[in-house]
């Protein structure tokens, strides 16, 4: 019979749950992570049928000067299009990876004529450090100093212009649809856009052949370039419009500041109230805080996560911001303004406030 042991066997110590894994198994356990193929399909066909509208009212237009009528509802349409390929690639529409990346390529690079390897990385830089600077390139522009340390490196007519850069939101979010296009194809021909590049590459061909081909062809010369400058100026406002309230104004995270996941992401995020009208405007990104927490999370699903990641915040004391679309693009003036003007003192940062004040 073999001896009993002289003393008991520790017991195997329990896993510690963290606050972010007790929100996610509450959010899972209310099956807000489900695939909602369904309704992505819906989504698709309503915008195919839409774009195929603006298309048929353009060709019937396109001896007149009113076919520039159709070009900002093309924009539109097209950021819808870029909406659902920043679906795909956040693996948020099929059950498989590679649904999912060839629905974002579709969307992106033929339909839309953005790379989406270019896209990917900088995005994904940008959820893995929202804000901070040295790895998100969101908050890195030649253009608009997002922090005061850029704002001090600025010399010359550009260093004037920082001082007065949030009244030049709006003008810039004209340029903003040329800019995207601009960075993609460079991005593409320094070989730097990722896996598959040749595939991206014969996407945006098509893209761009088609459409200048129809431009030229069917409107001519003058109305074909009046009718590119409407529909750029119109696409970088559908995009500019839905993307800069998310993180413009919010803080800056510094290089070596070290911040946990939660409040990394939720602090640099800003959330913005609203109906149907402004999720379909933003492409849900209107719930930026619960689409940075669950990036996989289908898109119709986040409203409905708002309210665990409001209590979670509450009872964590983590901040969290909402605001309507207006108060928002005012924010984002009198922060870019501040930033200007905030050269010559020192920046305050409500990041670090927070993290010191907890």
């Amino acid at each position: 019979m073999p001896a009993l042991p002289t003393e008991p066997t520790p017991a195997r110590a329990p896993r510690r749950t963290t606050p972010y894994a007790a929100l996610t198994a509450e959010v899972q356990e209310a099956g807000l992570m489900r695939r909602r193929t369904g309704h992505y399909w819906g989504r698709i066909a309503a915008t195919s049928v839409a774009f195929a509208a603006v298309v048929t009212g353009a060709y019937l237009l396109r001896e007149s000067w009113l076919v520039l009528l159709t070009a900002a509802p093309l924009a539109v349409v097209l950021t819808q299009f870029a909406f659902l390929g920043h679906d795909g690639a956040h693996r948020q529409i099929f059950a498989t990876h590679r649904g999912n990346e060839w629905a974002a390529r579709v969307f992106a690079a033929l339909l839309t004529g953005l790379s989406y390897g270019w896209w990917m990385g900088k995005h994904t830089r940008h959820h893995q450090a929202p804000n901070k600077r040295g790895t998100d390139t969101d908050i890195e522009s030649d253009v608009v100093s997002f922090h005061p340390e850029a704002a001090a490196g600025r010399r010359g007519p550009l260093r004037w212009a920082t001082r007065t850069q949030g009244w030049w939101f709006w003008p810039l979010l004209l340029l903003a649809g040329l800019n995207l296009h601009a960075d993609s194809v460079r991005t593409m021909v320094r070989g730097r856009s990722g896996k598959r590049r040749w595939l991206d590459t014969a996407f945006i061909v098509v893209h761009w052949a088609v459409y200048g081909a129809a431009l030229v062809l069917l409107l001519g010369p003058g109305r074909g370039a009046a009718f590119f400058g409407v529909h750029m100026a119109a696409f970088g406002l559908a995009m500019g419009g839905a993307f800069a309230p998310n993180h413009v104004g919010m803080p800056i995270v510094p290089r070596e500041a070290k911040v946990d996941y939660i409040r990394r992401q939720v602090l640099t995020s800003r959330n913005i109230s609203g109906g149907w009208f402004v999720d379909l405007f933003m492409g849900g990104l209107n719930h930026q805080v619960e689409h940075h927490l669950f990036p996989s999370m289908p898109r119709p699903n986040l409203r409905a996560a708002r309210p665990f990641v409001r209590r979670f915040c509450a009872e964590h004391g983590i901040s969290y911001t909402e605001t309507s679309l207006p108060r928002a693009f005012a924010d984002i003036v009198g922060y870019l303004n501040e930033v200007g003007l905030a050269a010559r003192d020192p920046f305050r940062c409500p990041l670090v406030s927070q993290l010191r004040a907890g």
